[in-house]
């Protein structure tokens, strides 16, 4: 099994690129369970969500991996609910990190910000590039600092998706 992680700042494309290479190389797609959490809460999330909506991640995760999938891509992963936590809230619960750690992931397709717009979908708290900008780094730095294989995707849609095809291609022969 190859574990594709998709990851770095909202209305970067990693929903509807998590999609296009499910539909191209097959496997199994798991989403973000924290869209989910905060449709069923309808409020404000918190500091004390963050500990439910990482679970509720790794078992979404746990539950895919369980199949044995050639190719499980991720929408997301626990890098989300620290970056996010420590961007909303200025603090994350000290398990997640090592939790994370833990887990083998192949490769991590990190999207730019930048060359496409923001999409407001209400559950976006983003709009300003230099917002997303930030949060990109903050994945490319922890991505760097824990030496996890990566490739960045920048450009229009067109070309993160012939760029993150590529790389997918590249994963399956490897």
């Amino acid at each position: 099994m190859k574990a594709l992680v998709l990851t770095g700042p909202e209305s970067s494309g990693k929903s509807w690129l998590s999609s296009e290479i499910q539909a191209h190389f097959g496997g199994l797609l798991v989403g973000e369970y924290v869209r989910h959490f905060i449709e069923s809460q309808a409020r404000e999330t918190c500091l004390d969500d963050i500990t439910a909506i990482a679970l509720g991640q790794l078992a979404w995760e746990d539950e895919a991996r369980a199949k044995q999938p050639s190719l499980l891509i991720l929408d997301t992963h626990l890098l989300s609910n620290i970056l996010w936590s420590r961007t909303l809230f200025g603090a994350c619960p000290t398990w997640i990190e090592p939790a994370l750690l833990a887990r083998h992931y192949d490769l991590h397709l990190l999207l730019s910000p930048e060359t496409v717009a923001w999409h407001d979908d209400g559950q976006r708290c983003q709009p300003q590039l230099e917002e997303r900008q930030g949060f990109f780094q903050a994945s490319h730095d922890w991505l760097d600092l824990h030496h996890q294989p990566y490739q960045i995707l920048q450009g229009d849609w067109q070309q993160r998706k012939d760029a993150a095809f590529a790389a997918v291609k590249r994963l399956l022969e490897a």
